[in-house]
C-alpha cells in the first residue's frame, strides 16, 4: 500500500523551477515575502492613483460609488455639501 517510493530521475537535469520533486525548505517564507511585496506595490500604486484622481462631475448623493471612500476630491465635495445643507437647514 502507498504506491512505493519516488521514481528515480537523472541528477544532472536542471530547471529554474528546481527539477523533479523540488520543494525548498523555506518555500513558505519565500511565498510570504513575495505576497508581501505584491501587496506593498499594489497598495502604493492604489494610494498614488487615489491622490491623482480628478473628477469633473461628482457622483449623485446616495448613489453607490466605490471611489467615494478614498477619493480626496469627492470626500471634500461631500463635506462641503453637508456643511451647506446644515447651514441651509438652520
Amino acid at each position: 500500500m502507498g504506491g512505493g517510493g519516488k521514481i528515480p530521475y537523472p541528477k544532472e537535469v536542471w530547471s529554474p523551477a528546481g527539477g523533479w520533486y523540488a520543494q525548498p525548505a523555506n518555500w513558505r517564507l519565500n511565498t510570504a515575502i513575495a505576497f508581501a511585496g505584491i501587496i506593498g506595490v499594489a497598495g502604493t500604486l492604489w494610494s498614488i492613483s487615489a491622490e491623482r484622481e480628478h473628477r469633473d462631475k461628482m457622483p449623485e448623493p446616495g448613489r453607490f460609488f466605490p471611489s467615494r471612500y478614498w477619493s480626496k476630491q469627492i470626500i471634500e465635495h461631500e463635506r462641503q455639501q453637508a456643511a451647506q445643507n446644515a447651514k441651509n437647514e438652520s
